[in-house]
């Protein structure tokens, strides 16, 4: 009876003794920490979520594969580096080295896993060697230079249609450029401008449909639709100028610029143009500035400042 008594009591005794021993663990656990045996101190642990597309990829955490899928977290993850790794069939595998911090989660909730065999979709049916893409009205416009004509067809490749032809330009241009009213779209290299009209043919071209206009003077840098469709702002290495679409239309010189081709954002909804340039400051030191140069009816009509000849003053608002 004493024999079995004294074994209950040093049960007792030893249940306790676990007790309050396995007690700060209990509490760490509970409270977030996690007993790091690095440093022999319990260290706030960390947290990494993660959120891939498509959802339902395979997570593997230093090497060893784990049993959630995305999106998902890992938690109880003392402080330091992790080599993340996320795996879906059919798709390219995904990999970081990710910094875990204590107290804090670690957010990969942007992770986009891309097909192994993508979706590739041929659009065009006519030979091409350039297009251009309308977002607004949702086309695509094909531009074959062995036959200079222009089709055109949805973002889908369908309802493909011949559109009109068009001047090929040598070398072949960079940029396509629709104009405010969808009814012209205008490209150019660095010595020539080509305007197509899309949809009608205007009794100021004799019926054509298309014209080039050659710019010898400098290298063109951008070209511009003002928002009345018929005028272009031409932004060269050493100028910016404006011009009617038509052919043989003359550049009229708007500002001379300092600096060899500057920085240049056209705002058509104000018909503004921002650029650079650099201007002599009173310290004899030259300086980059940006400035505004506004050019909507309000400020100075086109056709007037179309009237001023080369070395004429522009009138004074």
């Amino acid at each position: 009876m004493f024999s079995e008594q004294k074994v209950r009591a040093v049960l007792f005794h030893l249940s306790v003794l676990i007790f309050i021993i396995g007690l700060p663990f209990i509490l760490s656990f509970t409270l977030g920490y996690k007993f790091d045996s690095r440093t022999l101190k319990f260290t706030k642990a960390g947290i990494i979520a993660l959120k891939t597309q498509p959802a339902g990829a395979s997570m593997y955490l230093n090497g060893l594969i784990l049993n959630e899928k995305t999106p998902a977290t890992i938690g109880e993850l003392l402080p330091g580096e992790y080599n993340v790794r996320v795996e879906l069939p059919d798709y390219y595998p995904w990999e970081e080295d990710v910094t875990v911090y204590a107290g804090q989660v670690t957010r990969l909730e942007k992770i986009i896993l891309f097909p192994l065999r993508p979706n590739i979709k041929k659009l065009n049916k006519e030979r091409l060697s350039s297009f251009w893409i309308d977002k607004d009205n949702r086309r695509v416009y094909y531009f074959n230079q062995d036959d200079n004509y222009i089709y055109t067809s949805d973002l889908e490749g369908d309802d493909f249609e011949d559109l009109v032809p068009y001047a090929s330009l040598t070398p072949p241009p960079g940029k396509f450029v629709l104009s405010q009213d969808k009814s012209k779209l205008l490209y150019f290299n660095k010595h020539q401008i080509g305007v197509v009209y899309l949809a009608v043919k205007p009794e100021n071209l004799n019926g054509r449909q298309h014209f080039v206009i050659d710019y010898p003077r400098d290298d063109i840098v951008d070209v511009f639709w003002h928002s009345d469709s018929f005028h272009i702002i031409l932004v060269s290495s050493r100028r910016i100028q404006v011009l009617e679409t038509k052919p043989g239309s003359e550049a009229i010189d708007l500002v001379v610029l300092n600096k060899k081709n500057s920085s240049v954002v056209y705002d058509i909804n104000s018909d503004t143009l921002y650029f650079t340039d650099y201007q002599k400051a009173d310290d004899g030191n030259f300086y980059n500035n940006l400035y505004k140069l506004e050019l909507n009816a309000k400020i100075l009509p086109l056709q007037d400042i179309l009237k001023i000849k080369p070395g004429e003053k522009q009138p004074q608002n």
